[in-house]
């Protein structure tokens, strides 16, 4: 995928839409000339539309931004389980999915994704407070109340508000890789990358001082990912017992710490290969894998391709 290629953003804005969940995918995708995005606001027609917590939006334009984009973003709205969007915007929904564009909702965004059937079988979320009513209007849907994000291809969904986040920077890493979506998640002042499957909230009290230790460590390895990076080693640097550390890591991030270092690795191996001219062999000592074949092998295994073919893809138009 070229990474100059303009992306066409519409934002659709229903009524009760709640003021960060439209924000984030405006914020993050907003028309710059380090991001090759254009962004429109949208409603079900031109002119104000009622949103939620004491804001009103003013929007541009109305369904015919659906007809013109590539990513629909739908942000959450109040009351979502008590009635489906206006026929009109459940058909062009369709119409814009049934043409190729992304369909992504954002916290209570995923009722009216779900409207349109598009979700029927497959993997979805919504805000945790909601799963359970959207398991029940939409029971064709596979709910998962139990990540951030749920990427199905065409139609993707997300957590709540900040999940929106996760889910912009995840669309961000496919279309314009790493490096990319890295500037922005610092633009943001956000984390770089939380997984899909990570856990919408901690099942239990983690205290304050322990999970700033645990962001403190995970920091540290991300400046010494050359080196050896074992359990002991990390559990060491938190301190606190391996046990500890591993059943921690795992509740903060989805992550096992030996998968969490290897994807760390993957991901800087990405950002090599998007942004310099270095050999595999020599990214693959960088980022601590020792050999191109070794690289090769994590690679295939976590992205489906090779690094080879990766570096192409992020270079083609340039």
């Amino acid at each position: 995928m070229s990474a100059s290629r303009l992306r066409r953003v519409a934002v659709l804005v229903l009524e009760g839409a709640k003021p960060l969940d439209v924000g984030i995918p405006a914020q993050v995708f907003t028309t710059r000339a380090s991001m090759p995005y254009e962004v429109r606001l949208c409603g079900a027609a031109p002119g104000l539309v009622s949103g939620g917590d004491g804001l009103s939006y003013h929007v541009a334009h109305g369904l015919e931004a659906l007809a013109w984009a590539d990513l629909v973003f739908i942000p959450g709205y109040r009351f979502p389980d008590r009635e489906d969007p206006p026929p009109a915007v459940v058909e062009a929904l369709l119409a814009a999915h049934g043409r190729g564009a992304r369909l992504a909702a954002i916290s209570t965004g995923a009722f009216a994704l779900a409207a349109t059937g598009l979700l029927d079988g497959r993997r979805a979320t919504t805000h945790w407070h909601y799963t359970r009513a959207l398991a029940a209007k939409h029971p064709l849907v596979r709910v998962d109340e139990n990540v951030l994000f749920v990427d199905e291809g065409t139609v993707l969904t997300s957590a709540g508000a900040a999940s929106g986040i996760d889910l912009c920077l995840h669309v961000l890493r496919g279309d314009l890789g790493v490096a990319a979506s890295n500037h922005a998640a610092r633009r943001l002042v956000a984390a770089p990358y939380r997984s899909g499957g990570q856990a919408q909230y901690v099942p239990r009290s983690v205290p304050e001082p322990l999970g700033e230790r645990f962001a403190a460590t995970r920091e540290w390895a991300l400046h010494r990912l050359d080196e050896p990076l074992t359990l002991d080693v990390l559990a060491r640097q938190a301190a606190v017992s391996p046990r500890t550390f591993s059943r921690r890591f795992v509740e903060e991030t989805g992550y096992t710490p030996m998968q969490w270092v290897m994807r760390a690795r993957i991901d800087m191996a990405r950002e090599l290969l998007e942004r310099s001219e270095r050999s595999v062999e020599q990214i693959a000592t960088d980022v601590g894998l020792g050999t191109g074949a070794n690289l090769r092998t994590h690679f295939q295994r976590i992205l489906g391709t090779t690094p080879s073919e990766y570096r192409r893809t992020f270079t083609q138009g340039e």
